[in-house]
């Protein structure tokens, strides 16, 4: 009889779901091929519902063909504290009714670090996916969540080399670390035909390498009206030169309206606006743009594999491997007009894929759970 391995998966915003589907992929391979002395893994996918817009969450669950999660918390929109006090309370309960031998978190949402604290005053094993990654900005929440996270996980699943030096540096025990590669880039590769298949690009009227991709969340952006109107005008001066698809996070819109920005941004020729996209049509215009402008993490990691510019829009990135091996570069509002141009008159930065980038973390994980 085969031994089962109960576990417990989490997804509570966006980019976790890109980064549970390759994990439950996994799971299912390794159950199909089970041999009779191997481990059988019986896996439960919990969505805390920190996102709950449809827009922002849905169409990931029906683009990704992830499972109709097996519990879904409901809890979504507060303040951090709030947030995170509700996850914990139903958290607690789906652990305490569920028993598993394992809680695998993602990524570094609240939801993660929540998780993630409840399971280790459980004495439930936690893994975490995408561990190691460091700002080195305790002001942005993420960062707080990667730190509490690493520090109480069992198992620590590194992206890249960087992420193994940060733990190590922090003391973490050496046999806690694993380098499984970069669970996004699973994702990727797995929807990349299906993404170049919608063309994306001529359903909104543009050229494939003739406009720029742009999103933008953080609250350092977004949530001064002066940061944000001055990133508007070089997006107005950008699109005279150079469509410019911007798919406006419901976040952004919002301060959009609060500082009397909209209109602008909406009548603005070449300047094209569109709802949040699934993650189809956002793969397929990352992957025909000249280059993108971003503040999210996972775009840094795309625009590397696909060999795209990417301008990110920070002091600082989690995922430094991205500018030493990849196509990314950090800008400021200060030197993206600079950027920008450089962008528009051909520079291209040499990039590479990096190491054990190609699509089978999933696999990786799933045997270091069952070994």
């Amino acid at each position: 009889m085969n031994n089962i391995l109960k576990v417990i998966i989490v997804a509570g915003a966006r980019p976790n779901f890109m980064k549970v589907a390759p994990l439950i992929q996994a799971i299912k391979k390794h159950n199909k091929e089970l041999k009779s002395s191997n481990v059988k893994i019986n896996y439960l996918l919990v969505h805390t519902g920190q996102h709950y817009d449809i827009g922002m969450s849905e169409v990931f669950f029906q683009e990704l063909d992830l499972p109709r999660p097996d519990i879904n918390l409901e809890v979504g929109s507060a303040s951090h504290a709030v947030q995170t006090a509700n996850i914990m309370i139903q958290f607690e309960k789906v652990c305490l009714d569920e028993k598993p031998d394992w809680v695998l978190v993602v990524g570094d949402v609240n939801s993660t670090m929540t998780c993630t604290l409840v399971a280790a005053k459980l004495g439930i094993r936690v893994g975490h996916v995408e561990a190691g990654l460091r700002s080195f900005d305790r002001t942005m929440p993420e960062e707080i969540n990667r730190l509490v996270t690493d520090v109480l996980a069992d198992l620590l699943f590194t992206p890249s080399e960087d992420a193994d030096e940060n733990l190590l540096r922090e003391g973490i025990s050496l046999d806690k670390i694993k380098r499984v590669g970069n669970i996004m880039i699973d994702t990727l590769i797995s929807n990349l035909d299906k993404a170049r298949e919608n063309k994306s690009h001529e359903k909104i009227g543009v050229k494939a390498k003739h406009y720029a991709y742009v999103t933008l969340h953080r609250p350092n952006n977004v949530d001064n009206r002066l940061s944000l109107s001055r990133i508007l005008e070089c997006l107005c001066r950008l699109s005279r030169a150079l469509p410019v698809v911007f798919p406006v996070h419901p976040r952004t819109r919002e301060r959009l309206e609060i500082y009397q920005l909209w209109d602008k941004a909406h009548t603005t020729s070449g300047l094209m606006l569109t709802d949040p996209l699934g993650y189809h049509d956002s793969i397929g215009l990352v992957d025909k743009a000249k280059f993108v402008l971003t503040d999210s993490g996972g775009l840094q990691e795309e625009t590397t594999f696909l060999n795209i510019p990417c301008l990110t829009l920070r002091p600082n990135t989690e995922r430094p491997i991205t500018i030493s091996q990849g196509t990314n570069k950090l800008t400021s509002l200060d030197t993206l007009e600079q950027d920008l141009n450089n962008l528009l008159n051909g520079y291209r930065p040499n990039g590479r894929i990096p190491e054990l980038w190609d699509g089978k973390t999933g696999e990786r994980i799933v045997q270091h759970l069952v070994q």
